[in-house]
């Protein structure tokens, strides 16, 4: 019987040093690719625990830029995308990569610059903002990294009827995110686009006082939506289709879409739900 007992306090034992990686095993997890706005603001920090509270999923997630984080739906390596770029997304559905984009949320895009405006672009259109800057050769930052935000600023150089910038020497390409892009801008003087929740994170970062701000804003065609969908399962037959249609569910009802329309900084909604 000692040895009985013994046997039987070595299996619970066992059983309480494995049965936390046994749970964390089982609890499902939902891989998700998103553009690095939704990361940089916090706005998927305040999503995330609701989430899983709410349905049980874990939500993990990689911030990249809309094209790349296309991509990697693309290749399979996530289930789920939440991304700002309409057209691209439109065409990544009808490509057959992507179903069931939803959209949930938008904001809109500003251009920002130094306070002293070098080109003298204050309050005028999109248009005539990006000729004085261009004709001034005032220091222009693109990210340059196929994201959504870079995606956008192409399309505002092609509908303002000017070349798209490439290689001036007024026209610098970071190739990154959107805060190290303002980063830089702030350190050369310059002018960059970007969305207004992720503008609001880096005002809020430099304690309401930074070295760039709103200079043109208002434009109808600096609208910015963003969209949630799944990787299409038919392609990718590992893919979480399920979960994801878990995670565009919540994210699209009553709880997701409140949790979106209360995140404040500075007293200034970063984002605004709008799912039909």
């Amino acid at each position: 019987m000692k040895f009985g007992y013994a046997i039987m306090a070595a299996l619970v034992l066992l059983a309480g040093l494995v049965s936390p990686a046994w749970a964390a095993e089982e609890k499902p997890v939902l891989m998700m690719a998103t553009t690095t706005s939704t990361d940089n603001t916090g706005l998927l920090d305040i999503l995330s625990p609701l989430f899983t509270k709410a349905t049980g999923i874990e939500l993990r997630w990689t911030a990249v830029g809309t094209g790349k984080a296309l991509k990697l739906g693309e290749n399979c390596d996530v289930d789920v995308l939440l991304v700002h770029a309409p057209d691209a997304e439109k065409k990544y559905v009808a490509d057959g990569f992507g179903v069931d984009r939803r959209e949930v949320m938008y904001n809109d895009f500003v251009i920002i610059g130094p306070t002293a405006d070098p080109a003298g672009i204050r309050k005028k259109s999109v248009a005539e903002a990006l000729k004085l800057i261009a004709d001034s050769q005032a220091v222009m930052v693109s990210r340059g990294d196929k994201s959504g935000t870079h995606q956008m600023e192409i399309d505002l150089w092609k509908s303002s009827g000017m070349p798209v910038p490439e290689k001036e020497t007024w026209y610098v390409q970071t190739g990154q995110g959107m805060l190290p892009t303002m980063t830089v801008a702030a350190e050369r003087n310059g002018y960059t686009l970007t969305d207004r929740g992720t503008f609001i994170k880096y005002e809020d970062t430099m304690k309401g006082n930074p070295p760039l701000v709103i200079l043109v804003e208002g434009d109808p065609g600096l609208f910015n939506q963003y969209s949630v969908m799944a990787v299409n399962p038919e392609r990718c037959p590992k893919a979480k289709y399920d979960l994801a249609t878990k995670f565009s569910d919540w994210i699209a009802g009553p709880e997701g879409q409140q949790a979106i329309g209360a995140f404040l900084l500075m007293g200034k909604p970063l984002f605004t739900p709008n799912a039909k």
